[in-house]
């Protein structure tokens, strides 16, 4: 395992993004209870997805590496399939994405992003290919997993980790306090999400060279 995958990125232990650097200009990070950004990818069937396509409904977006071990940490154990089954059965859409970059060992294509699922038996909505990073910029996502909670309203409502272990260890999953999870129950209780912005952990996003952070 390389050095990069060992490490987690030291940023993304800060809980609020200032701003993103996008070929040398600053913008701002997407604020909770701001519009989400919009977007439009293909997935992994090769249809066009929208963001626009599920207004009125809660959005899960769950940025993953194939090669990153503590996107593995939550695969391995199961505890991802669950809470997209669970989502899920409350009517959210679970929209996962890799914004790897072409040549990145853990670029998705369409058979490539089908293979992991089937691999993986993820219980997304979809698989969404995002090699230009366009949309992993749009939101500041930085490591993986990163995740973020679209409410019906299509404002942002949650943007962090899927929980509070830092750590690549399954182990560390036992009594972990699950960010993801009591934001859907706050949105599903008609609350205000209590904790709508936490530290994410991960492996860094292999972003292209072009314009953007890596």
């Amino acid at each position: 395992m390389s050095l990069r995958r060992r490490t987690f990125l030291i940023a993304a232990t800060a809980p609020v993004l200032a701003g993103l650097t996008v070929a040398g200009a600053t913008r701002a990070a997407p604020q909770i209870g701001g519009p989400a950004p919009a977007f439009q990818a293909m997935d992994a069937e090769g249809h066009t997805r929208s963001l626009a396509e599920f207004a009125g409904k809660v959005v899960v977006l769950e940025w993953i590496s194939s090669d990153c071990p503590y996107t593995a940490k939550h695969y391995n154990s199961g505890t991802m399939q669950r809470l997209q089954k669970a989502a899920r059965k409350q009517g959210v859409v679970w929209l996962t994405l890799s914004s790897s970059a072409p040549g990145r060992e853990d670029y998705f294509t369409p058979a490539a992003a089908k293979a992991w699922q089937a691999k993986v038996h993820s219980n997304a909505d979809a698989i969404l290919l995002d090699g230009d990073g366009k949309i992993g910029r749009a939101y500041g996502a930085k490591v993986t997993p990163h995740m973020f909670v679209v409410g019906r309203d299509g404002r942002l409502d949650y943007m962090g980790g899927v929980d509070d272990r830092p750590f690549a260890d399954p182990a560390s999953l036992k009594g972990a306090k699950p960010y993801v999870a009591l934001a859907l129950a706050d949105l599903k209780a008609g609350r205000p999400v209590a904790m709508p912005v936490t530290a994410p952990y991960g492996c860094s996003i292999r972003y292209g060279s072009a314009g953007g952070f890596q």
